[in-house]
């Protein structure tokens, strides 16, 4: 492992970074989350117990050093409950988990904010979570925010809740029709969660420096996916932050020049939650064998909401893309097994769009949707692949795939998935 790494998704997301991170974790002094919020999902499976993440970076599993970034936005409530959840399975975060005194926080208003917004937009609704990342973000670009070091001041702490508490109070009132939030209630929870989290608070980006100047394996953990990052994403059908490599500088403190490695994490086909293009969807109505049976198989249901995914084949233009925006390395292919039963495999290679076959990704989403897939078709391998642990176990037809997403993307695969559980994964680099 390289001193630093990112991990990345290099779709829509839910691409099985979790599970790509806790393998990287394995060799990391340090794991450093820094972007997104509890909307987003990962799952790893140690043993048949599912453990399942929303804020706290996935290499606390390995017990190591757990850094929640600036560029996070915190749900304490959310926050605290992940917490008790580990410690039933038997992980605790004592000494272990660090939270940036710079991190934004989540608050009750944000959530009640993220509901009205989406009901008002109708069929036009973007899909969120509902847990209130948008506007949470959105306070934090109009440097009106609550930041996690503000509830150490109490006073600070008073008068920023107050004044956001009157502001979005007659929002829900006139605009909105909503019951209005208490001052009172919303600061004694709060300044609650502060009581049981407060050991954890410190200026994190101190803490990944001098890690990097000792010369320790530091793992930086995206969120979400490249497609739904917030300037190159399928816009407004996106996240509110930018889950590309790059924001690693921004959400953790650091230089570009100390990134060593990026690893874009990507599905053996591609799914999406929530609203917005999706150019090799296949429909439920059209295709309710094909599409059960990825859901079944990948358990193709949301970590954060459990909605279920929509489903589709491989997109190289999608990857392509996430490959350029974040200058990938490597890929770890993620849910190969998942395409074991298939006779034959479609990949998409270009789109047809407007009388033209293009190979790059419309930013406009008038012209995305408007685009088709241009396939092709690869043998299926017909074979349980869940037991192989080299690419020598993987039947022919299954590299041959793999070769030609590499072939496709022009990026070598150093990881393949192959189960749910820890140990089902060849690692092909080093």
């Amino acid at each position: 492992m390289m001193p630093t790494a990112v991990i990345v998704g290099a779709q829509w997301g839910d691409e099985g970074k979790g599970r790509v991170v806790d393998n990287y974790a394995e060799g990391a002094d340090l794991v450093a989350r820094f972007q997104g919020g509890n909307n987003a999902g990962h799952t790893v499976v140690v043993d048949g117990v599912r453990f399942a993440f929303h804020l706290i970076p996935t290499g606390i599993v390995r017990g190591k050093l757990s850094v929640i970034g600036n560029g996070v936005v915190v749900d304490p409530e959310s926050l605290i409950q992940e917490i008790a959840d580990l410690a039933s399975k038997g992980v605790s975060v004592e000494g272990k988990l660090l939270i940036s005194e710079n991190a934004h926080l989540t608050m009750p208003y944000h959530r009640v904010l993220d509901k009205c917004q989406e009901q008002a937009l109708g069929e036009s609704a973007i899909g969120t979570t509902l847990r209130g990342i948008g506007p949470c973000y959105a306070d934090k670009a109009a440097r009106r925010g609550i930041r996690v070091g503000d509830l150490a001041e109490e006073e600070v702490f008073r008068a920023k809740l107050k004044s956001n508490l009157e502001e979005k109070n007659r929002l829900f009132e006139a605009i909105y029709h909503q019951p209005t939030l208490d001052f009172d209630e919303t600061f004694e929870r709060y300044r609650g969660y502060y009581r049981q989290i407060k050991g954890m608070i410190t200026d994190t980006s101190v803490v990944v420096a001098r890690a990097l100047q000792a010369g320790q394996n530091v793992l930086f953990e995206g969120a979400n996916g490249a497609l739904l990052d917030l300037d190159f994403g399928t816009y407004p059908y996106a996240t509110s932050s930018n889950p590309l490599a790059g924001a690693v500088c921004t959400g953790i403190g650091i230089g570009p020049k100390q990134i060593d490695r990026v690893i874009g994490v990507v599905k053996a086909y591609t799914s999406r939650v929530g609203s917005g293009p999706f150019p090799t969807e296949l429909a439920d109505a059209e295709h309710p064998e094909i599409v059960d049976r990825m859901r079944a198989v990948g358990h193709e249901y949301g970590v954060t909401t459990g909605r279920p995914r929509r489903c589709g084949w491989f997109d190289a233009v999608v990857v392509n893309k996430a490959a350029r925006l974040n200058g990938l390395d490597g890929l770890a292919v993620t849910h190969l097994d998942v395409l074991d039963t298939f006779d034959r495999i479609p990949m998409c290679t270009a789109y047809r769009c407007q009388g033209k076959t293009i190979d790059y990704f419309p930013n406009s989403l008038a012209r995305l949707t408007a685009c088709e897939p241009v396939c092709e078709e690869l043998p299926g391998w017909k074979h349980d692949i869940t037991g192989a642990r080299t690419m020598d176990g993987l039947p022919e037809n299954a590299r041959a795939y793999l070769r030609h997403i590499e072939e496709l993307i022009g990026v070598p695969i150093v990881m393949v998935t192959v189960g749910p559980e820890r140990e089902q994964v060849i690692r092909i680099e080093e």
